[in-house]
């Protein structure tokens, strides 16, 4: 993926700030892939799960149920878990067992969870919605999934 992508540029001078403002790379994240809903969850090494840092558009009754979420649950667990990405067409009918309950109340469709990756080394996972059925491309995976390694590499 090209650095002269405008999203990966966007987000590369905000990586390279201290403290990183991950409200404002979620904002030039969801407003790319046009989804009003996004995460970022980073993996806290002291107890292995992924802690919410930053979101936008999750409903009040959602938050306590994505603030920690274990590796291996829920899409962000499994893409955490595989270290692949996640999507489902349509949160609300998907029957394949990687949505949790609780991911219907965002009233969200497509949606896709990436992990952030330096190599091997997870760092944590990025997650965006729409509120329609939406199968995210390939291309559309793979630029998540270098935005989330640029992460990751800045969080060293």
């Amino acid at each position: 993926m090209s650095s002269l992508h405008p999203l990966l540029a966007a987000t590369d001078g905000l990586l390279a700030t201290d403290p990183i403002p991950w409200p404002t790379v979620l904002e030039h994240m969801t407003r790319h892939f046009d989804c009003p809903v996004g995460t970022i969850h980073l993996l806290q090494p002291s107890d292995g799960m992924l802690h919410l840092k930053a979101q936008r558009g999750l409903p009040p009754q959602v938050l306590d149920k994505v603030a920690v979420i274990p590796i291996g649950k829920g899409m962000a667990g499994i893409a955490a878990e595989r270290r692949e990405p996640v999507q489902v067409c349509n949160l609300q009918t998907d029957q394949s067992g990687v949505v949790r309950p609780g991911a219907k109340m965002t009233q969200m469709e497509g949606s896709l969870a990436a992990p952030m990756l330096d190599g091997e080394r997870l760092a944590g996972v990025l997650g965006i919605a729409k509120p329609v059925a939406y199968d995210f491309t390939p291309a559309e995976q793979q630029l998540l999934l270098e935005l989330g390694a640029r992460i990751a590499r800045a969080l060293r």
